[in-house]
């Protein structure tokens, strides 16, 4: 059931929610006030449009009320200041040796899973290493796999390159796939969503913002990713991720050991304006 509601004492009647409803199920009832049949329930996309654009908070919808959504107004980031963290963020490869405070952890992941993904499917899933122990143990895991591979010549075409990190990590134990960094991020969603890969990578897109903006660097780790996913596939199966999960993506982050001062100066943007 999707427990729609309307105050009908604080509800203006100005229709907002009927005209902003995606898949067009909420109407003026009889009695003037928004509505939902219960045969058109199963078609409600869970937006929760009609909670978010309501000006007096009237509506609730899956249990959930307005007032313990945050107000939008004043509450957004100065232009100026979202520029500056979209422009400013860095690849961070270098990391102190700390776990992040779990309150944050936890918050970086809540706020991220508000990220939009294809028909609302809300399916992608955070893999997580909360603790830098676990990190180092997986690294020694997929560093001593890579050895084999590289050792029986079973690198395959176009992936040789990966024998110079094995010879760095064998020789100096030089970390090059997972940084040191304390903290991993796997993104994945079901096969049979709409639309998997770009759910996830919209999803680790804004948890990278996000992490960001709290001071938290991070990298995206294709690296880690090749050889999590395509090199060593039971090292995916060792994390826990379903078989019929599209792997979207590795995240490597923490706290970072370098400050950058300044943003850079890419050249101007590659712009068609079609016709």
């Amino acid at each position: 059931m999707l427990h729609f509601e309307v105050n009908k004492e604080s509800c203006t009647q100005c229709g907002m929610c009927v005209a902003d409803c995606p898949a067009r199920i909420i109407v003026m009832a009889k009695d003037g006030f928004p509505s939902i049949a219960v045969e058109k329930e199963s078609i409600c996309y869970r937006c929760e449009h009609c909670l978010a654009i309501c000006p007096g908070g009237s509506i609730s919808i899956l249990g959930l009320k307005a007032s313990d959504s945050l107000p939008l107004d004043g509450g957004y980031p100065d232009p100026v200041e979202l520029e500056t963290l979209i422009k400013g963020r860095r690849s961070v490869r270098s990391y102190k040796s700390e776990n992040l405070d779990p309150a944050l952890f936890q918050q970086l992941l809540d706020v991220a899973w508000h990220a939009p993904t294809g028909v609302n499917s809300r399916q992608v899933r955070f893999t997580v290493l909360d603790d830098k122990e676990k990190v180092a143990e997986l690294r020694d895991e997929v560093m001593a796999g890579l050895v084999r591979l590289a050792k029986e010549g079973m690198l395959p075409k176009g992936k040789e390159f990966y024998t110079r990190f094995v010879d760095l990590w064998e020789k100096h134990k030089v970390d090059i796939l997972f940084r040191h960094a304390p903290h991993l991020l796997i993104t994945s969603a079901p096969k049979h969503v709409a639309c998997p890969t770009q759910d996830c990578l919209i999803a680790m897109s804004y948890f990278e913002l996000y992490a960001q903006s709290n001071g938290v660097g991070t990298l995206w780790n294709g690296l880690a990713k090749g050889a999590i996913n395509d090199l060593l596939p039971e090292t995916r199966e060792r994390l826990g991720i379903p078989d019929d999960h599209v792997f979207g993506y590795v995240m490597s982050f923490g706290m970072p050991a370098v400050h950058y001062a300044r943003t850079v100066q890419h050249r101007e943007a590659i712009i068609h304006r079609a016709l």
